[in-house]
């Protein structure tokens, strides 16, 4: 994959009323999901040949070995590590002065042991040959086999100062070999002062083997790229839902109704799912693709969704179907494509008819692009129509006072931790936010919005300290997307806002926001709008590019997130509903006249948001609205 290019895209518990909104598919009741999947595991491979017995190199380094180097590295990045995390070792070159058998498990993969793994480290002396290949297969073996449906993320983490001596089998064959045989595992390898043939090989493997190639020219580089590599395998997307198996065709597709499932997509697949919906509900949909953090993708390789109803002499009709690409070719992170059914106003559709339909998702890339199967994390749910004689009121389809020139809060941030995905998103309210993330790392929040109120914020990257010997210009993107409560993407392709920046080390920052949240916005024709119908958590996602692991001296790099909740929290969808209390819009999970703080002193929690982050669960919908048909315009 060639790096450098890039192409930036321009661009909970729900509220009362919709609480009453919410309900199954006609004849079909939730399945149970399987909660929250693990993070995974990790094997550390770690050469031990007889070139690591070789000084570091460079001034101020006393003469000290390779190997000493990594034993402090991997100190490090045990240290680091989440406890309990499955963590093992497996070294070679360790026991014989020459040999092609020589490797061995020196630590099980098993929770987290800090001082056993440092004393396995601790206890070798560099003697013998490099068989890799031979080392990654066994690596494979090591790691413990995924739960059924529940794929998490499983990490060979390669550490070598040199290339295979012993040439069967090769390192790149058997990485292609592993990658094919399941989902989830990576192989990301660390060239120690490696150059030439050594390090083609190191980056190889990583791309045969989903992973990512770290470049660590001296003994600090090296302690940084362990640490950006394992800390990664650590904080994986946390995937949810009850494993269901979609079909190639809709004969067969299997029946879904409200709720959170788990599947697998390869590239050029279509998997099939099939419904039940009657003739007044929104049904939304959504999938989450969620590849190997910085695997190789293409800039257009896309994620599409769709809801299709079929005619009465079998021909296939799309209600709506929706497309989402990376924008981006540094590597892969989390896709959401998101679609639904929303009946017209004057019923004129055959999308408005009850009875079976099948909803669609499709996986396309170019060649060269990883070819690992993807975990994908699928959300329905129907919402319900309005009650009888309920006028909502009109639609909102203009930022105003959430626009660009917005007024953010100011003073001094607090320290926040962002989740893996949508299920563990971080909630925060109005404030002030400093997080820190790694390259190819996404971090999710989500703040609670309710009737009548948008979302503005912005992420400001820092200051960051830059590696050494940069040979030309070295560059990487920031990213940022915010999500409705039916998990719709809308930040992009608004004019708007912009959902990427370059990232060179030095400060830089982006702007986004929504609309105010109205039911009639789902008849507008800005997709963008249309999608800003449903109250409650709103979700943003900050991203940074793979690349700048080839930039900025620390493992993570900081961030700042500014957010404001603008307007007051409303009752309901009604043209005159009142303002909610601050205690009413907690109990529901929503951000009270509190929230909108305006500029400056909103830093921190306010008293609203920080009764809401102890709410509980969120009732999460998903997929994104309509595309408008000809017709749709506001509700009078």
């Amino acid at each position: 994959m060639t790096t450098g290019r890039r192409r930036a895209a321009a661009g909970g518990a729900l509220a009362g009323v919709l609480a009453l909104l919410l309900g199954p598919a006609p004849g079909a009741a939730a399945e149970e999901g399987t909660g929250t999947a693990p993070g995974g595991a990790l094997v550390m491979v770690l050469d031990s040949s007889g070139s690591m017995a070789d000084p570091v190199g460079g001034a101020g380094t006393g003469g000290r070995t390779r190997m000493a180097a990594a034993r402090d590295a991997i100190g490090t990045v045990v240290d680091g590590l989440p406890d309990g995390h499955p963590t093992g070792l497996r070294v070679y070159g360790a026991d014989k002065a020459s040999g092609c058998d020589d490797t061995r498990l020196a630590r099980p993969v098993a929770p987290l042991d800090r001082a056993g793994l440092k004393a396995a480290v601790a206890a070798l002396a560099p003697k013998g040959d490099t068989p890799i290949g031979l080392s990654l297969r066994k690596a494979a073996e090591d790691l413990p086999r995924p739960s059924p449906g529940a794929p998490a993320t499983r990490t060979i983490l390669l550490v070598s100062d040199g290339e295979d001596t012993c040439g069967t089998p090769k390192p790149c064959e058997v990485a292609a070999e592993l990658a094919r045989q399941g989902v989830g595992l990576r192989i990301d390898t660390v060239g120690f002062q490696v150059a030439g043939r050594a390090r083609a090989e190191l980056e190889c493997v990583a791309e045969a083997g989903n992973g990512r190639y770290y470049d660590a020219p001296d003994a600090d580089a090296l302690a940084r790229q362990l640490q950006r590599a394992a800390r990664l395998s650590a904080d994986g997307y946390r995937l949810r839902g009850t494993p269901v198996r979609g079909t190639p065709a809709r004969t067969g597709a299997p029946g879904l109704a409200p709720g959170q499932y788990l599947d697998t997509i390869g590239p050029g697949e279509t998997r099939y799912y099939a419904t039940e919906l009657d003739a007044d509900s929104t049904a939304h949909f959504a999938a989450t693709a969620v590849p190997q953090p910085g695997a190789a993708v293409d800039t257009v390789d896309k994620l599409t969704t769709a809801v299709v109803w079929i005619s009465s002499i079998g021909d296939e009709g799309s209600c709506d179907t929706r497309s989402e690409i990376f924008h981006q070719d540094e590597g892969a992170v989390p896709l959401t494509s998101a679609v639904a059914r929303i009946p017209t106003q004057k019923r004129y559709s055959a999308c408005d008819r009850p009875g079976r339909y099948w909803l669609t998702v499709e996986r396309a890339s170019k060649p060269g692009s990883d070819a690992a199967r993807w975990p994908v994390e699928l959300l329905l749910s129907v919402e319900k129509p309005l009650p009888a004689g309920t006028v909502p009121a009109q639609s909102e389809s203009e930022y105003g006072a959430g626009g660009p020139k917005a007024v953010l809060p100011a003073g001094e941030p607090r320290d926040v931790r962002g989740g893996t995905g949508f299920n563990d998103a971080r909630e925060i309210g109005t404030g002030i936010y400093r997080d820190r993330l790694l390259p190819a790392q996404t971090r999710w929040y989500k703040v609670p919005v309710g009737w009548g109120q948008q979302l503005r914020y912005d992420v400001e990257f820092g200051n960051e300290p830059t590696v050494t010997g940069l040979v030309g210009p070295v560059h990487s993107y920031g990213g940022t997307e915010v999500y409705t409560p039916a998990r719709e993407p809308v930040g992009r392709g608004t004019g708007v806002f912009d959902s990427q920046t370059l990232y060179t080390g030095k400060p830089a920052r982006l702007r986004m926001g929504t609309v105010p949240v109205a039911w009639t916005n789902r008849y507008e024709p800005n997709r963008n709008v249309t999608a800003v119908h449903l109250p409650g958590s709103h979700y943003i996602a900050v991203t940074l590019g793979a690349d700048a692991a080839r930039i900025a001296r620390d493992p993570e790099i900081g961030f700042v997130l500014r957010v404001r909740v603008v307007g007051e929290a409303k009752a309901g969808p009604e043209h005159h509903a009142r303002v909610l209390t601050s205690e009413e819009a907690a109990q529901r999970g929503e951000s009270g006249p509190g929230a909108d703080t305006g500029a400056a002193g909103g830093a921190g929690w306010s008293g609203t948001t920080a009764l809401a982050v102890g709410g509980g669960a969120l009732l999460l919908l998903a997929g994104v609205v309509l595309g408008v048909r000809p017709g749709r315009g506001r509700a009078r």
